[in-house]
């Protein structure tokens, strides 16, 4: 998966395979094999040629970004998918009163916060899919009614496929 990350005023070009635990990261012209796991919400072990690093992860005031948290250092990190800037430029697609949540990455579905008929307003938490070892809680961009949910917790979902749509 390519993938931009903003660090401060920096950009980083990276492209990520997930295979398991292993994670093959190429952060510009440089590659790495990582075993990451998640040992508690927001806190992760990274191994990378013998030594492990703590990551906290945190949610940031501006969406699309979190605060990262290394060895005592704060970084704030925003994620940019090129593919979404092509489209729509959010991870949501909706014309008029329709919109479609569709998540950016492959994964697994870990929580239906929203059940059909339910009527929502813009911002509510819709869903919740975990993918390379986060869980990414996806919202409703406009106000209406759920009108369909094509999956199921525990699944597992591809990248741009259709799981909520509301009207």
């Amino acid at each position: 998966m390519k993938l931009e990350a903003r660090v401060g005023d920096e950009n980083y070009q990276l492209d990520i395979r997930v295979d398991g635990e292993k994670v093959f990261a190429k952060v510009d012209d440089r590659e790495y094999e990582l075993e990451a796991s998640e040992v508690e919400p927001s806190v992760y072990l990274l191994k990378n040629n013998g030594r492990v690093y703590q990551v906290y992860v945190s949610a940031a005031p501006a969406e699309g970004s979190c605060e990262v948290t290394v060895r005592n250092s704060g970084f704030n990190v925003t994620i940019i998918d090129p593919k979404r800037l092509r489209g729509t430029g959010s991870d949501h697609a909706h014309s008029g009163s329709t919109a479609e949540i569709k998540t950016a990455m492959p994964g697994k579905v870990v929580r239906i916060l929203a059940r059909v008929g339910q009527n929502i307003e813009k911002g509510t938490s819709v869903i919740v899919v975990e993918a390379m070892k986060m869980q990414n809680e996806m919202k409703s961009p406009i106000d209406g009614e759920v009108k369909e949910v094509r999956v199921a917790e525990g699944s597992t979902v591809n990248a741009g496929e259709v799981l909520v749509v509301i009207e």
